[in-house]
């Protein structure tokens, strides 16, 4: 197969069609392939069964031998043909299993089939080979007894026996047209293909049709197909869609799976497995591991693998077994010999995965072509006559659903699959009692309805029997089978409230296997806003699935959206299971549908309203389609509750394509919606043209629409072309839906206008479903277009969050999903696509983006540090414990995906709220303390002006002892006495986490690891003078001194005016511990969270660490994150990006606890305001509760995060006092034991360490998102410079100058000692008494001390006279 011209595409372009004439022949020819076979002679067999391995059998050498092992293995051997060749010779096929003639379940079907191209002649051999091993070997070989005992083997040897004829032995390269068929068709091109058309007269590939034919017979479960031509084994798909000559990578949707069929193959062969085959005409050819992707070693369209994996059933690889296609007799034996370990291993393979029967659960009848199907794998298989089915899976956790019509879904999750051996799963499916008409037999998930957009196919007459049939996502079967009629909604009419949530409740209750409805808010009127979600996993993000969203109803008078979507939700689960097309999309697609997101304004609209206002807005008459923020202007209302909920529905789920449905006109309008100068005219996105395609899409499904003369009779001028237009261009419209979702999420999303009628009569809605139910069906279609892919870490693969996709010249990112996987539309072109996350290397990689289909693009980037923790490999590693791995698990976990909303539904507790003045607060925390003695320590940080004590509860499993290793959290609230919200939330904060510790595992870790310290109430004084339900109030924001206790934290006692306030003092001596790595204040009066600093004009050294930590809060609290607070009272109504502010930009002022924090206690610190309203009504609280409860555990899990470690000499001695410096600037120090801990935004950061009398130390960290703090080691050298020296010259310096020193003190003293002889002796002369002898003794003495001194000081010119002058003196 391998050869220079077999790697040209030269498909034959003959003016035929494969797909009728297959039909008839299973029609004509039904599958039993016996009436071919041959009948077993009584007299022995004429053929020597011995074999030789020394010659090549022609086609009656082959007959005869195949016919000669029938005969003498008759209990487990029969010999069938499949059809004929061109020439008339048979496609011989020898089964080989127990009862050969019966047709039973319970084993697996496997096949080999070989000799595909004439020429390619080892396999034809290596296979007859084989069977004789098999059938001599069963009874003796353990292994080969069990492998025939429990498959249902089939071995062709030669597929193309005519081309075999033709060629000759020792023809390597191919040379004498034995290649092709009897007419000179390539077989391996000739089968239907999923990205385009092969045409080709169906009489001239007889083979293709027999075996084509065999195969839909047989659902066979694993095959290989044998070729010659180089040494490999190649995996699906065989082409792309662009169909590249070579280097495109194809993926299928079981890549993995097909690596690993291959791998077993060449791994077990001796030269495969090395990845070089030194074949003479590509020396230069090599395949790691010895395994390729088809497409990527080269383009192949019409191939047989790819066929049997999209309709078959059957997982299929193509090998490569030898250089030479026809290589000498004498290299037989040899070619077996590298070749059998590799046969029978992966024949083995066919019996891992799942396996089991799929029976009716009243008769236990058995239930063939039901729908075998594994969440997150998009392939689904079908199972057999007798209910059997065999799904080959690598290891791991897998959700697997059988599904028929008629029947009730039935799911096993959490299946564990094990290597090597088939996990059973039986199923028994429950009939449905009431099933809707118009269903048919059940096809699989991989086979449309003719009326796939994607299909196109033209039918003839029997005399012609020809038919074409053209592939455009790669679903469709060679053979279609007979056309399903869908069911149709069978009731049209009107739907008020009431009744459109018993019709939602309704088909929730009817389908709850695909169905999952919930509300994301409530209007005005406290009507549920609900969202129906349709897929086969509905509940939870399936990794690598879309998200779809369509929205009716916004303007509460234009009603044809809202009918069309509860249309849409019948269509979509009566068809289920029954129609091939629902089907896909509904497995593949997570379908969000909103009927009404303005129920209010439908309740006050009126039936005929053809133009009206009436309802249009909601019931604080604000226009919801006005009401987003807006790019180019500020919006100045107050954001209504129905915007509020439907934007953070959407900041909470990734959506990737979504539809707002208005009525009006006819038409579909896209981004943009305004402009900077508010006028009439077309304001491009980015993304234009793939609005254009996407909206193109929608209208051409709609010909009125297409038209673009919608509405005549009321806008005869209006005219829109191919039925779609740029929404500016239309009108200019400020504060849309559409355009805030392109801006702030990764949605792309339209306005289609379904009518000329906003409210027309129900007698019109069938028309209205009629018109547009193919376009609802068809814009779904497109959220399959594009690019997607995963980014993963290249360590571990773990799915990679908010890494940012770029593409060149396209100036608009999108993010990943919580595992990490992503989608982009895109226009078809050729992209350069980037991925780059914090911590990572940016990764490139071009893509070419087809029409209608989806392009597979992964990325696995690379840490900038390769090693766990992301830190540089330099000095000692730490060591991680047990519990310490447990720990980064639960913070990763809680990070990722729905991990912390999961523990905030876990871990609901009965509150009943009401606020606390002083007394009962106190006795509050101390009930905390007798109730759980063992992880809670109550301290008196100080009083009040009015004596009151300012408490401080620490929460931890070890309370009252110190333990430097582990974060310490600090919550505080109440410093303005006016605004007690922040309070009762922290009270409440501290009963939760006590009354879940011992019962919620993730709460128990994060209370053992961390030490949390709750100051609920700074102000006590201020608290009882405030007034409830006042929401502006100052009565109480003061102490008792009228100060303002924000306003009185000074460092310096240059700016202290006078004495600080006790309340103050409390607290600064708290901070002053420095013992802190986190703080969270809370206040109220507005809705957002600012960080440091208060100051104004202060620079702010490690912003983005500070923006990300109040970041974090706002995110994780459902209103905050939106930016928009409304808070009317106060006059902060403009957006606030994702609700996070620098603090002096809201109201900046000297003195505040904040800024403190920063400058002395070297902690960061965020205040967070709850809510508008200082004082609100106390039925408000657990509502306010609701809203930070998660964000509040969200600040418990990022104190983890970041970085910490310990700093210690070279003995191992902590450093207690080091400084820890990051990024230059911002300044951390050591604790006890020498431990420090630093929260840092996600990326890269320089850390330098100093401590007087070591070497500065520098390293560089990774800091994640979603990861535990990197745990680093700093282990300092003893300061090696003295005055900036090194030490080593300094002592060399410092010995040579006091050897230079004694060496002068000595000969100073021998002079002197040689003076002062001279003199005693005269004097000796002159004195005549020994007292005075004495006297001159002392004298002398005194003389030289000073003489030492005087030379310490003396200049190297003095002479001798100066020294003995110095000395008499």
């Amino acid at each position: 197969m391998a050869d220079t011209w077999k790697r040209l595409p030269t498909v034959p372009q003959l003016p035929a069609s494969l797909s009728a004439c297959l039909l008839a022949l299973l029609l004509v020819c039904p599958g039993d392939a016996s009436r071919h076979r041959t009948r077993r002679p009584s007299s022995p067999a004429a053929e020597d069964p011995v074999e030789t391995y020394d010659r090549y059998y022609d086609y009656a050498s082959l007959t005869g031998r195949l016919q000669s092992l029938a005969q003498t293995y008759p209990h487990i051997a029969n010999l069938s043909s499949v059809g004929q060749s061109v020439e008339g010779r048979q496609l011989w096929v020898m089964r080989i299993t127990t009862e050969p003639d019966a047709d039973s379940p319970g084993k697996p079907k496997f096949k080999y089939v070989g000799n595909m191209h004439g020429d390619e002649t080892v396999s034809r051999q290596v296979l007859v080979y084989l069977a004789e091993h098999l059938l001599l070997k069963y009874g003796e070989d353990p292994r080969i007894t069990e492998l025939v005992n429990t498959t249902d083997i089939y071995i062709m040897p030669s597929m193309n026996p005519d081309g075999f004829e033709k060629s000759k032995e020792g023809d390597c390269m191919g040379e004498n047209e034995g290649r092709s068929n009897a007419k000179t068709i390539d077989l391996n091109r000739s089968f239907p293909d999923q990205f385009g058309r092969i045409s080709v007269s169906p009489e001239k590939i007889p083979e293709v049709l027999a075996v084509i034919r065999w195969i839909q017979e047989k659902k066979f479960v694993l095959s290989a197909n044998l070729h010659g031509g180089s040494v490999v084994a190649s995996y699906p798909f065989d082409d792309s869609a662009i169909h590249q000559q070579q280097g495109h990578y194809s993926r299928s949707e079981e890549d993995s799976l097909f690596r690993y069929l291959a791998m077993t193959y060449s791994q077990n062969h001796p030269v495969m497995k090395t990845g070089f085959p030194n074949c003479p005409d590509a020396m230069d050819e090599t395949f790691k591991d010895g395994i390729t992707n088809g497409a990527q070693w080269y383009d192949l369209p019409g191939g047989m693998q790819d066929y049997n994996y999209l309709h078959g059933n059957c997982l299929e690889i193509t090998i490569e077994l030898s250089c030479c296609k026809y290589p000498p007799a004498t290299e037989l034996h040899k070619e077996w010999d590298l070749n059998r370990e590799s046969l029978l291993a992966y024949m083995e393979k066919v019996h891992i995965g799942a396996r089991g029967y799929v029976k009716e659960a009243v008769t236990g009848t058995d239930l063939p072509n039901v729908n075998i199907m594994v969440a997150g794998i998009q392939h689904n298989l079908t199972t057999g006559d007798y209910g059997e089915y065999y799904r080959l899976l690598l290891p791991g956790t897998y959700n697997i659903t059988a599904l028929a019509p008629g029947y009730t879904p039935m799911t096993f999750h959490n299946v564990q699959v094990v290597e090597d051996k088939a996990t059973e799963l039986n199923f028994t499916l429950a009939p449905v009692v009431s099933q809707a008409a118009g269903s048919s037999t059940v096809p699989t998930s991989s086979v449309p309805s003719s009326r796939d957009p994607n299909i196109s196919t033209t039918t003839t007459d029997a005399s012609n029997s020809t038919v074409a049939v053209s592939r455009g996502d790669g679903n469709i079967p060679s053979m279609l089978p007979p056309e399903n009629i869908p069911v149709q909604p069978q009731e049209f009419r009107h739907h008020n409230y009431a009744d459109m949530e018993l019709f939602l409740r309704k088909y929730s209750s009817e389908f709850p296997s695909i169905v999952h409805l919930h509300s994301i808010g409530r209007s005005v009127k406290d009507r549920e806003l609900y969202v129906m979600v349709i897929s086969d996993n509905p509940t939870v993000h399936e990794h690598g699935e879309p998200e779809f969203k369509y929205v009716a109803n916004m303007h509460g008078n234009e009603v044809v959206g809202r009918e069309l979507m509860l249309n849409l939700i019948e269509y979509l689960c009566r068809n289920y299971g029954t129609d091939p097309e629902v089907t896909r999309l509904v497995n593949n697609t997570r379908i969000h549908i909103m009927p009404s997101m303005n129920p209010d304004g439908y309740e006050a609209a009126n039936e005929g309203d053809v133009k009206g206002y009436k309802g249009r807005n909601n019931s604080n008459n604000v226009d919801l389609n006005r009401n987003f923020p807006d790019q180019f202007t500020s919006t100045t209302g107050t954001r209504q509750p129905e915007t509020i909920a439907v934007m953070n529905w959407l900041k909470s789920i990734s959506f990737v394509l979504s539809a707002n449905l208005h009525g009006g006109s006819l038409v579909v309008n896209y981004p943009f919606d305004d402009d900077k100068e508010g006028l009439s005219q077309y304001s491009r996105s980015p993304d234009d043209k793939v609005f254009q395609l996407v909206s193109k899409a929608y209208s051409q499904e709609n010909p009125l629409m297409h038209n673009g003369h919608p509405c005549e009779e009321l806008y005869p001028d209006e005219y829109f072309e191919n039925g779609i237009t740029n929404g500016a261009n239309w009108y200019n419209l400020h504060g849309g839906m559409q355009d805030w979702n392109y801006l702030n999420t990764n949605c792309f999303e339209v306005t289609i206008e379904l009518g000329c009628v906003k409210y027309p009569f129900a007698k019109e809605l069938p028309k209205y479903w009629e018109q547009n139910r193919r376009a609802l069906l068809q814009f779904i279609h497109q959220v399959h277009t594009g690019v997607k892919g995963t980014v993963s870490d290249s360590r571990d693969g773990t799915g990679i969050p908010n890494a940012t996709i770029t593409v060149a010249e396209i100036d608009h990112n999108i993010t990943t999903a919580q595992t990490g996987d992503y989608w982009r539309l895109l226009a078809p072109n050729t992209y350069s696509i980037t991925a780059a996350a914090h911590g990572y290397i940016p990764q490139r990689t071009y893509a070419t983006v087809a029409k209608d289909r989806v392009e597979l693009v992964d990325f696995r980037l690379t840490r900038l540090h390769s090693d766990s923790n992301g830190q540089s490999q330099n000095g000692p590693q730490p060591t991680q414990n047990p519990s310490e791995k447990v720990l980064q698990s639960l913070i990763k976990e809680l990070s990722l995906g729905q991990g912390l909303e999961q523990l905030v539904k876990s871990t609901a507790t009965e509150s009943s709220f009401r606020y606390h003045l002083y007394k009962e607060l106190s006795e509050s925390m101390r009930g905390l303390t007798l109730n759980f003695p063992k992880i809670t320590s109550l301290h008196r940080l100080g009083q009040s002006v009015e004596f009151r004590t300012i408490w401080a509860l620490e929460i931890s499993n070890k309370p009252e002892e110190a333990e430097p290793s582990e974060p310490k959290i600090r919550f505080v609230a109440g410093i303005h006495g006016n605004a007690p919200v922040g309070s009762e939330l922290l009270l409440e904060f501290a009963t939760f986490l006590c009354i879940n510790y011992g019962k919620n595992p993730a709460i128990t870790k994060l209370i053992n690891e961390t030490r949390i310290v709750i100051v609920p109430s700074i102000n006590p004084d201020g608290r009882e003078l405030s007034v409830e339900k006042q929401c502006t109030s100052t009565q109480g924001l003061t102490n008792a001194h009228g100060k303002d206790l924000d306003t009185d934290f000074f460092g310096n006692a240059s700016q202290r005016v006078v004495e600080a306030q006790p309340e103050t003092r409390a607290m600064m001596d708290l901070i002053l511990e420095r013992s802190y790595t986190l703080s969270v204040a809370l206040d109220g009066g507005a809705l957002v969270a600012t960080y440091p600093y208060d100051k104004p004009v202060q620079p702010v050294e490690n912003e983005g660490t500070l923006k990300y930590l109040a970041n974090v809060y706002a995110t994780n609290h459902p209103k905050m994150h939106l930016g928009d607070t409304g808070c009317s009272n106060n006059g902060q109504t403009g957006n606030i990006p994702d609700g996070v502010m620098r603090a002096a930009e809201r109201q900046s002022h000297m003195g505040s606890m904040k800024d403190f924090n920063m400058d002395f206690g070297h902690c960061p610190e965020i205040t967070v305001y709850t809510g508008c309203c200082l004082f609100p009504p106390v039925e408000q609280l657990a509502t306010l509760w609701a809203e930070n409860k998660k964000a509040l555990l969200g600040m418990l899990v990022e104190v983890h995060k970041g970085v910490r470690g310990v700093v210690r000499d070279k003995s191992g001695k902590p450093i207690v006092g080091a400084i820890i410096v990051l990024n230059g600037g911002v300044r951390v120090f050591t604790t006890e034991g020498g431990y420090f801990h630093a929260l840092l935004a996600p990326g890269n950061h320089n850390i330098e360490a100093v401590a007087d009398g070591y070497q500065q130390q520098r390293q560089e960290v990774v800091v994640s998102s979603y990861e535990a703090a990197n745990s680093i080691i700093i282990e300092f050298d003893m300061d090696n410079n003295i005055f900036g020296l090194p030490r080593e010259f300094v002592v060399a310096s410092a010995a040579a100058s006091m050897t230079a020193l004694v060496v002068t003190a000595c000969i100073i003293w021998c002079v002197c000692a040689a003076k002062s002889n001279r003199q005693k002796d005269g004097f000796h002369r002159l004195r005549q008494h020994r007292d005075d002898y004495d006297d001159e003794i002392r004298l002398t003495s005194m003389g030289s001390k000073k003489s030492l001194l005087a030379n310490e000081f003396q200049d190297e010119s003095e002479s001798d006279e100066d020294t003995l002058y110095a000395n008499k003196i």
